[in-house]
């Protein structure tokens, strides 16, 4: 193996770069420097993470940080979701969220671990909501999002991602994308919080803008939500 972890994975990714890809990457990642950017899709950034998963190779890669590369990053992601223990994906996430820059690759993060909601994570998500990093923040509120709005649903969920105070448009984003699916699923529970005028006015005016695209929502509720916009 090669002293840095990282040299032949990255000839692998280099291998699979795609020039037109990464400039369409690049333009929808303004965080993102572009000579971070390699361009490789995301289906071979999947396979990439199929063939290594489990192998001496990944631990290694998943040890050494940070990445240089955006597609590193991505990679790591796709790797550490694939851990079904709970607790190691945790310390994983623990050691990475700090260097994810991006909302492409925080949004991917979607842990094996986290599907059977164990009954630590949402208090886990609570205090990735405190942290105050921006992409910590939004994959805390991303698993509330993906794995508390259906069965699992608790309606102080919604405080807690309703206390959360940014000035960040990509936290900001992911709020109203959370309160607009809450009233897809959770309509009695969410709405008070438009109608009270509990979120700031961005997040407020976004939220039931995305609610009225959502082919989830019937038309009267959209009507109705349309009447809570904020002048």
């Amino acid at each position: 193996m090669p002293a840095n972890p990282t040299e032949a994975v990255c000839a692998r990714l280099f291998a699979l770069q795609d020039g037109e890809y990464r400039a369409f990457q690049c333009r929808l990642m303004p965080t993102v420097p572009p000579d971070a950017v390699l361009g490789v899709r995301m289906p071979a950034l999947r396979r990439v993470a199929k063939e290594l998963a489990g192998s001496p190779q990944a631990d290694a890669f998943l040890q050494v940080l940070p990445h240089r590369y955006y597609d590193e990053n991505n990679l790591h992601g796709l790797l550490l979701a694939q851990s079904k223990d709970y607790g190691q994906t945790v310390q994983a996430l623990e050691a990475f969220l700090p260097y994810v820059d991006n909302w492409a690759t925080c949004d991917l993060l979607r842990p094996r671990a986290f599907l059977s909601h164990p009954p630590a994570l949402p208090e886990q998500c609570r205090r990735w909501l405190d942290s105050g990093a921006v992409y910590t923040v939004r994959f805390a509120m991303g698993t509330l999002l993906n794995l508390y709005l259906d069965d699992f649903f608790r309606p102080e969920y919604l405080q807690w991602v309703s206390a959360v105070q940014s000035e960040e448009y990509y936290v900001n984003m992911m709020i109203a994308w959370y309160f607009a699916t809450a009233l897809a699923k959770q309509y009695a529970a969410a709405l008070p919080y438009l109608q009270n005028h509990v979120l700031p006015q961005w997040v407020h005016n976004k939220t039931i803008q995305k609610a009225v695209e959502s082919r989830r929502i019937p038309e009267d509720r959209k009507t109705y939500l349309r009447t809570l916009k904020e002048r």
